[in-house]
């Protein structure tokens, strides 16, 4: 049995809890809120539409019912309204995280933390800090997105699946992240290379414009909520793709956001580089050999969130 909490039931929450009960990840979800009727209602819709899903336990319940949950995911939060980057959320966002750590911590005490609330980086910090869990059963859902993001519109460029594109988001979730460009590759071919490497077609191929493409990663999450007033999907399953990896047994690498030691120079913050993910949390990191140009950006990333976090108070 896997039994996953979320705690918030605002649009990433709910339909977090919708796709693990659609996608079968979960036979047992417990959605809190501090609305506790906008819980239940959340929580009767989906259980109402399990019978044509593998069986799944859906309800609304309180903290003391996240007790031997395999994963507890955090969406609590004020959302990003247009024009506000994540960071400027930090303050009213601490704060409402810090109201949730005794509470869940005292009953969850095995489960694996997934922080989603914005800004993500800044709140898997705190959660490091004050919530006495293990650092590797805390995972911020970081760049995985911006990482889709990116092997998306990369599949795009050169009409091929997505599957056949690796390449990373590495650094803040925001404004200060950055691509790695060095380590980019559709299978195995260095995206910079890959045009020229196909033989025998009559394909015609745009020149790749990195800027470009950073920036419509960077950008991305904003032009959404512009023309909808919030994002959800794309990152609901983004870490129902977190849930299901570390439920599998089989350990997988993401671009997740965790506590940094020492890794390319970098320490006392955490941001995403690539991890190795397996039932146990994040089992290690995985250094990718960057360029020191890439170092450099790397760490100037780390440095932006370090200002937001000494100007917060934790």
């Amino acid at each position: 049995m896997n039994k996953i909490t979320v705690i918030g039931t605002g649009s990433v929450g709910y339909t977090i809890a919708y796709t693990l009960a659609y996608a079968g990840i979960a036979s047992e979800i417990v959605m809190i809120d501090v609305n506790s009727t906008k819980a239940m209602g959340e929580a009767l819709d989906i259980r109402q539409g399990t019978p044509f899903c593998p069986p799944c336990n859906v309800y609304a319940g309180s903290y003391y019912d996240t007790k031997d949950s395999n994963i507890v995911i955090i969406t609590s939060g004020v959302a990003r309204k247009p024009g506000q980057t994540r960071l400027d959320l930090a303050q009213t966002n601490v704060d409402i995280l810090k109201s949730i750590i005794p509470e869940v911590t005292a009953y969850a005490t095995d489960a694996i933390y997934i922080i989603v609330s914005n800004p993500v980086d800044v709140l898997t910090y705190v959660f490091c800090k004050q919530s006495g869990i293990p650092e590797g059963r805390i995972i911020g859902s970081g760049t995985i997105l911006e990482t889709a993001r990116l092997r998306s519109r990369l599949a795009e460029y050169y009409q091929i699946s997505q599957q056949n594109v690796h390449a990373y988001v590495l650094g803040e979730h925001g404004d200060s992240q950055m691509i790695p460009w060095s380590a980019a590759n559709i299978s195995n071919i260095p995206v910079m290379e890959y045009s020229v490497s196909v033989l025998g077609s009559n394909a015609l191929y745009p020149k790749l414009d990195t800027s470009d493409v950073e920036e419509y990663v960077k950008k991305s999450g904003a032009r959404v909520i512009e023309r909808k007033g919030a994002t959800f999907y794309a990152v609901s399953m983004a870490v129902c793709h977190i849930c299901k990896c570390l439920l599998s047994g089989i350990s997988t690498t993401m671009t997740v956001s965790t506590m940094m030691h020492g890794e390319y120079g970098i320490s006392d913050v955490c941001l995403s580089v690539l991890c190795n993910v397996g039932d146990h949390g994040v089992q290690h990191k995985l250094l990718l050999p960057l360029s020191p140009s890439e170092t450099e950006a790397l760490r100037k990333s780390a440095d932006a969130l370090k200002a937001v976090i000494a100007q917060t108070k934790l």
